[in-house]
């Protein structure tokens, strides 16, 4: 059994669609379909989830969401309209979409969660009945009945154990099961979401509820590349690479695949297939627990700016015990959390992301550090830029290290701060937000041109 997963760009039109359906048809394997909501036709085009937010954010301000309500309602039509599906279909998702967008706005958070879901729910609805005028028995299910527990976290919900168990049933269902990704519901019955992208998880999910022997992820790129191609133009593609690999990857902005997807195949050791819904004869990337093949010494490069550091110095740090403790715990008491913290004999920093530390707040923790653990200096540097690079095969490779750094001079590019993985697979470095893209261009130069 395989689970697969069409991302927004997959189900943006009917035509988009079609392929979707045509790769199902071409695998008996293909049991579990999970479906994102419609996304960008074209460049200037608007998704579904935004214009569904639009929604939401209207009526919970006392405006009219006439206008975004019709365009999704518009775009539904359309696709109805060019698969040539029953307009009782086309006209009950219209309905369904006016009953959830004019619904009680009471609950701020739980209102939202239900407008986002709508666009999800009612594009799975689309495909099922697409697959089965293909002539394949081929249902809608809801994740509510399928058991899909989530947390009442609106926004951020965590799958509940309770889940587990009634998920697994899915396995034995008939035909082929379209399930809308993104939301689940509350044990008291109320739609609440994943946060954005979540349809990954939607699916990673279900791969490791029912066992699947791969979680199949159709997007719109070929394969997983060595770097951002925005940045790096021809960025290798990658064949293989390890969840840990991909986690480090993904922390520093690698955003192939949603961060909380891989977990639950990971637990479960079920490899992920990242694929091309417009060439899917493509072999695309394997996403494996370990690698088949030879680790590569580099797999990949990432980076990341919005990042500061707060440096920390006391003669004799190394001999006060529980300073590292104390120093963290103010950060804690402040509600940051923190993303490294390099250290020294007297000193130590720790990176935070700048989104989560104003001016009033970094007053606030200095004069903490300086009052409370006197510290000798506290001083902050923002704009720093957090550059990855991830391999397994680093731990074996001699001179790795100095090929890295050699790239940044080739750059010109000024080193802040580095942190060595205790994984022994990736090396992290804090530069300048502004030198971010050169680094990154001129590291794949060196470990992928070259």
């Amino acid at each position: 059994m395989k689970v697969c997963k069409f991302g927004g760009s997959s189900v943006a039109s009917a035509d988009q669609i079609r392929k979707i359906c045509n790769i199902v048809v071409a695998d008996s394997e293909r049991k579990i379909v999970v479906v994102s909501a419609p996304g960008k036709r074209s460049r200037d085009d608007i998704k579904v989830t935004d214009l569904l937010i639009a929604c939401a954010e209207a009526r919970l301000d006392g405006q009219s969401a006439d206008e975004p309500l019709a365009a999704v309602i518009g775009r539904f039509d359309s696709i109805c309209s060019e698969l040539g599906v029953d307009e009782a279909v086309s006209a009950s998702i219209a309905d369904n979409l006016r009953m959830i967008v004019l619904g009680d706005t009471g609950h701020a958070g739980r209102y939202l969660d239900a407008v986002k879901a709508a666009g999800e729910d009612n594009c799975a609805r689309v495909v099922a009945g697409e697959l089965r005028n293909l002539g394949l028995d081929a249902s809608y299910v809801n994740p509510g009945d399928a058991g899909l527990l989530l947390s009442d976290d609106y926004g951020n919900a965590r799958l509940l154990p309770e889940s587990g168990e009634k998920l697994a049933q899915l396995r034995d269902a008939k035909g082929i099961v379209v399930f809308p990704g993104f939301f689940g519901y509350t044990l008291e019955g109320e739609v609440v979401t994943f946060s954005r992208g979540g349809s990954d998880i939607t699916g990673s999910i279900l791969s490791a509820a029912v066992g699947a022997e791969v979680y199949e992820n159709f997007t719109d790129v070929d394969s997983v590349l060595a770097a951002d191609p925005s940045i790096v133009k021809n960025a290798a593609p990658v064949a293989e690479i390890t969840f840990r690999e991909m986690r480090e990857l993904s922390y520093a902005g690698f955003g192939v695949l949603h961060d909380e997807a891989i977990i639950p195949a990971v637990r479960a050791g079920i490899p992920i297939c990242i694929k091309n819904t417009n060439a899917p004869e493509l072999p695309g990337t394997m996403i494996v627990p370990e690698h088949v093949k030879v680790a590569s010494r580099v797999v990949g490069i990432a980076g990341n700016d919005g990042f500061c550091t707060v440096y920390v110095r006391k003669y004799l740090m190394n001999r006060e015990i529980g300073f590292g403790r104390k120093l963290l715990q103010v950060f804690e008491e402040e509600g940051i959390s923190f993303e490294h913290t390099p250290s020294g004999i007297d000193d130590m920093s720790v990176i935070i992301r700048e989104k989560d530390f104003s001016v009033e707040t970094e007053k606030l923790v200095t004069d903490r550090i300086m009052n409370e653990l006197n510290a000798d200096k506290v001083s902050v540097e923002r704009g720093l830029a957090l550059i990855m690079v991830v391999g397994e095969g680093m731990h074996y490779e001699v001179g790795l290290a100095a090929q890295v750094m050699q790239a940044f001079a080739d750059a010109k590019v000024n080193i802040e701060m580095i942190n060595q993985g205790s994984s022994e697979i990736s090396m992290m470095f804090g530069i300048k937000a502004e030198d971010c893209d050169r680094a990154i261009v001129s590291l794949h130069k060196s470990f992928f041109e070259n």
